[in-house]
């Protein structure tokens, strides 16, 4: 200040100081906004428009594989082919794979060649649910119920004593398949949980919370009405199993092979007065893979070849041949790779590792959204929070960042430029205080290959919940990042 005062002679006055500390202090420090004070009306409506048809989808995809058929119909509609009937791929050329109904991955076939590398965004499609057990109906004291084993990383109590529905796959005596969707429609019944009565819990509400309901207590309500004859034995299961045969075709030794699964049967919802959140089962991580495929059906073309990759199985793992860790996805890429070249030939291991080395993921998962109500688990300074747009998460994992790929800072420094100058708004964060917890995505199993991967998404409140709950002007931005890295990145 006092070069200031030497310069014009006169001492500043305070409006002056407040507006050098100011500008220091934008220059020089780092703050987050709340997007609804700096984004556009435009924007704005925008953001409420991209909510009700994010809703519409997550009404109708609450599985893995309802996910994958209703993105699929889609895809179609818009001109995306099978990739199995595509010999040759050309730059512009739009296709998609199914992969064995439960995940998928969709493509733009960039100009440039492919060992300049490949800009992608991976997320997954499943969700924590309760699955049947193969053989899940019993009697019971005159109600019938059906046994399950949850999936995934649940809170057990928040699944009693609310509506379920049954959705699923079950493959008939001669080996057609038969798609179950019970306790949607208006019309439907659902089903339930029973949970026990306060007046005779207080052994129960003495348990620990995971011990609350126990696994084995998740036992779906599903009927009561008997078989009319009254000297047969077991007439209440007799009856639902000639209700399922008679309106379904099924048999009980159908449960074995069927993948039957349990989910909330509500709606998605906007939440608050202000209709500024969504509320709905299984945003994690639809909601990242729904943003992911409208960015990239957005584009018309692209540079560099531009792929989601949907997943299954990462709420347990990312195991099995549907999974992240399945070497079907490098299978996929490379098939990408060969089939751009003018000859299948001409295609090689060396050249591909280019194309793997040279490529960039982002690895689209949801993090948790500061909760000032569960403040003491977060460190208020490097946590995500709601409206502040898309979280950029360096690493994940937990003890010591175990099971992360810890993005390279190169990297992560580029694709901040690349938003910065494109206006999209970000954070950063962690998961919660250090030894508080943690978590994992699909990164690391990407980063194996060689390709460069950060964790990003949408900030969620009740994660993994039946409920889980979003902002609306989150979710556009992320869709607006996504799309904005597939194609200039």
């Amino acid at each position: 200040m006092k070069e200031e005062k030497k310069l014009t002679g006169k001492k500043p006055s305070k409006n002056d100081v407040k507006e050098v500390v100011k500008k220091l202090k934008k220059d020089l420090g780092m703050e987050y906004d709340n997007l609804w004070d700096v984004v556009s009306k435009d924007d704005k409506e925008f953001a409420w428009s991209f909510a009700e048809d994010y809703k519409n989808f997550l009404d109708l995809a609450k599985t893995e594989r309802e996910f994958v058929t209703v993105m699929i119909e889609t895809l179609e509609e818009l001109g995306y082919e099978n990739i199995d009937s595509k010999n040759i791929l050309e730059p512009g050329d739009k296709v998609y794979k199914n992969i064995r109904g439960k995940a998928m991955a969709a493509a733009i076939i960039g100009k440039k060649p492919m060992t300049d590398g490949m800009n992608l965004i991976g997320a997954h499609v499943d969700a924590p649910r309760l699955d049947l057990k193969p053989n899940p109906i019993y009697e019971d004291n005159d109600l019938v119920l059906m046994k399950t084993h949850y999936y995934g990383g649940i809170k057990k109590y928040q699944w009693a004593a609310i509506p379920l529905a049954m959705h699923g796959i079950v493959f008939l005596k001669d080996g057609s398949p038969m798609t179950i969707c019970i306790g949607e429609k208006d019309d439907d019944p659902v089903l339930t949980i029973t949970d026990l009565l306060p007046h005779l819990g207080s052994e129960q509400m003495s348990r620990k919370a995971t011990d609350v309901i126990k696994g084995e207590d998740l036992n779906v309500l599903i009927g009561g009405l008997p078989y009319p004859d009254k000297e047969t034995s077991g007439r209440f299961k007799l009856a639902i199993l000639k209700l399922l045969h008679d309106k379904y075709g099924i048999t009980e030794r159908d449960f074995v092979t069927a993948e039957i699964e349990i989910v909330p049967a509500q709606k998605a919802r906007d939440v608050g007065l202000d209709s500024s959140f969504i509320g709905a089962y299984g945003q994690d991580d639809r909601v990242c893979a729904y943003t992911a495929m409208s960015a990239l059906t957005n584009l018309e073309k692209a540079d560099k070849t531009a792929v989601c990759l949907l997943f299954d199985k990462e709420e347990i793992g990312s195991d099995g041949n549907t999974g992240a860790q399945s070497r079907v996805y490098e299978y996929l890429l490379y098939e990408l790779y060969a089939r751009s070249l003018p000859e299948l030939a001409s295609a090689n291991q060396l050249d591909f590792q280019k194309v793997l080395q040279n490529s960039s993921l982002l690895s689209a998962d949801v993090t948790n959204a500061f909760d000032p109500t569960y403040s003491s688990v977060s460190d208020p300074r490097n946590n995500s929070y709601i409206n502040r747009g898309i979280t950029l998460v360096k690493y994940v994992g937990s003890r010591g960042k175990y099971g992360t790929s810890d993005a390279n800072g190169e990297f992560f420094a580029r694709l901040t430029r690349l938003l910065d100058k494109n206006e999209i708004k970000w954070q950063t964060g962690e998961m919660g205080k250090v030894d508080a917890g943690g978590g994992g995505t699909i990164a690391k199993f990407l980063a194996h290959l060689g390709m460069e991967v950060i964790d990003c998404g949408v900030p969620v409140l009740s994660m993994h919940s039946t409920f889980e709950v979003t902002s609306k002007i989150d979710v556009y931005y992320t869709h607006l990042a996504y799309q904005t890295f597939l194609r200039d990145f």
